[in-house]
C-alpha cells in the first residue's frame, strides 16, 4: 500500500543584498514626513519655541549634514567593496587642509578639487595597505587617521610663518574666498514671511521649505547630486553589479571574470574622494578657514549614518539628516535641545504604542518608560547642561544605532582579506 505525501515547500531563499525588510513607498514616506512635520508643529505651539522648524535650523542642519553625508558615501563605497575604511576621518582631514590652502592661495573652485584629490590619495594609500598587502582594515585607518592629521599640521606648522599677515596660525590656515551660494529668488522672501506668522503647521512648512531654498552652497548641491548619482551607479549600473558583488563574494565574482581587485580600489579611491568633498565643505563653507580638530569625529558619524542606512544611499541620507539636525541644533540654539526632549518623549510614546498594537509587549514597555522618563526630565528641568548639549550629536548616534541594529544586513565579505585565487 503507497502512502501519498505532500511534499512541504521549501522557504524562499532572499536574493543577496536585500535587507529583509519590507520598502517604504513614496506615499508612506511623505506621510512620515508630514508626521514628523505635525509633531514639530505640536511641540513648537505648546512650547512657544518655534526654532526646530525655522529656516536657519533647516539650513544649518543641511549644512553639519553634508560633511556627515560625504563621509559616509565614502564608507558606503568602500564597504560594497568589501573594505572597511575607518580612515575616512583622515581623509575628512586631508580635504580641510588641502581645500583652504590651495583655496586661499589659487581659487576656491581649484581648492575644492585639490581637497578631492587629497581625500582621495588618502584612499589611495588604504586600498594598496588594505587590498594589495591584505593588511587587516581595521589598523589600516587607524594609521591612516593618526598619519594624515599629524603630517597636515606639521606642513601647516612649516609653512604658516609666511602667511602669518594674512591670518594663518600654527594650527590655521588663512581665510579662504568664499563659494557662491543660491537662493531661490521671490520663493524665499515668501516663504519668510509666511513663517514669521507662525501659523500652525503652515509656518512650519513654510520654515522647512525656506531653509531648502535659501543660502545653499553649490557644494551642498553637489553633495545632493553625488548622493543620488550614487544610487544610480551602484544599483542600475554593470560596474555597479560588479562592485557590489566583491563586496557579497569575491571569490564568486572572479570566478565570473570580474576584476576584484580593480573594483576594489576604485570604490576605495572614490571614498577617500567624497570624504575629502565633505573635509572642505568643513574648510570653505563652514568655516573659510582650516583649523586643526575641526573634523570633530565625523568621521566616525558618517559611518554609523551609514549603518544606520543598512548601506543604502536612501537610508545614508536620514541618517546624515538626523546627525546634522542635532549638531545644528546644539550649535546654533542650545536652549532648544531641552525642547528636543520632549520631542524625543513623544516619539518613544508613539513607538510604544505601536510596538503594542504589533502585540510586541517587551519592547513596548521598554519604549514606555524611556518616554515616561524623557517627560519628567523634560518637565522637571529648565535647561539641558552645557556638556550634555555638546554630546547631543554622538548620544543620539548611539541611541539611534542600538535601536536599528536588529534589521541592519552588511555586505557579506565586508572587511574580508581578500587574495586572488583563495577560493580554487
Amino acid at each position: 500500500m503507497s502512502t501519498a505525501t505532500a511534499s512541504r515547500p521549501k522557504p524562499a531563499v532572499k536574493a543577496p543584498g536585500t535587507s529583509g525588510g519590507k520598502k517604504l513607498s513614496l506615499p508612506v514616506i511623505l506621510l512620515l514626513i508630514a508626521g514628523a512635520l505635525l509633531l514639530l508643529a505640536a511641540v513648537g505651539a505648546a512650547t512657544g519655541n518655534h526654532s526646530l522648524t525655522s529656516s536657519g535650523q533647516v539650513t544649518g542642519a543641511l549644512g553639519a549634514a553634508v560633511p556627515i553625508g560625504m563621509a559616509g558615501l565614502g564608507g558606503l563605497w568602500a564597504e560594497r567593496a568589501g573594505v572597511v575604511n575607518i580612515g575616512l576621518e583622515g581623509m575628512l582631514v586631508a580635504g580641510t587642509f588641502a581645500g583652504a590652502w590651495v583655496g586661499y592661495l589659487v581659487n576656491p573652485w581649484v581648492g575644492l578639487l585639490a581637497a578631492i584629490a587629497a581625500g582621495a590619495l588618502g584612499g589611495l594609500l588604504h586600498a594598496v595597505i588594505t587590498v594589495g598587502f591584505g593588511v587587516d582594515h581595521i589598523v589600516s585607518g587607524v594609521g591612516i587617521n593618526l598619519l594624515i592629521p599629524g603630517i597636515c599640521l606639521y606642513v601647516n606648522r612649516i609653512y604658516y610663518e609666511d602667511y602669518r599677515a594674512a591670518g594663518a596660525g600654527a594650527s590655521m590656515s588663512p581665510p579662504t574666498p568664499a563659494l557662491p551660494t543660491i537662493t531661490v529668488p521671490g520663493l524665499s522672501p515668501w516663504l519668510s514671511t509666511i513663517e514669521g506668522h507662525h501659523w500652525f503647521f503652515v509656518s512650519d512648512v513654510a520654515g522647512v521649505l525656506g531653509g531648502l531654498v535659501t543660502n545653499l552652497s553649490v557644494v551642498t548641491l553637489v553633495a545632493a547630486a553625488l548622493l543620488v548619482g550614487s544610487y544610480f551607479v551602484l544599483w542600475r549600473t554593470t560596474f555597479g553589479l560588479r562592485l557590489r558583488s566583491c563586496g557579497e563574494n569575491p571569490t564568486a565574482a572572479e570566478s565570473l571574470g570580474v576584476n576584484v581587485y580593480k573594483y576594489k580600489y576604485i570604490a576605495v579611491i572614490a571614498s577617500g574622494g567624497f570624504a575629502g568633498l565633505g573635509g572642505a565643505y568643513l574648510s570653505m563653507v563652514a568655516a573659510s578657514i582650516y583649523r586643526d580638530g575641526q573634523t570633530g569625529g565625523r568621521g566616525y558619524i558618517g559611518l554609523a549614518a551609514m549603518i544606520f542606512g543598512n548601506w543604502l544611499p536612501g537610508g545614508l541620507a536620514t541618517g546624515a539628516g538626523l546627525f546634522g539636525f542635532t549638531d545644528s541644533l546644539q550649535l546654533r540654539d542650545p536652549d532648544s535641545v531641552h525642547v528636543l526632549i520632549l520631542v524625543i518623549a513623544l516619539v518613544l510614546a508613539l513607538l510604544a504604542l505601536w510596538q503594542g498594537y504589533r502585540r510586541r509587549f517587551v519592547p513596548a514597555v521598554g519604549s514606555l518608560v524611556a518616554a515616561v522618563a524623557m517627560g519628567v526630565w523634560f518637565g522637571t528641568t529648565d535647561a539641558v547642561p552645557r556638556p550634555l548639549i555638546v554630546a547631543t550629536p554622538y548620544v543620539i548616534t548611539l541611541v539611534v544605532l542600538a535601536l536599528s541594529a536588529q534589521r541592519l544586513r552588511p555586505p557579506k565579505a565586508d572587511g574580508q582579506i581578500y587574495r586572488k585565487g583563495q577560493g580554487k
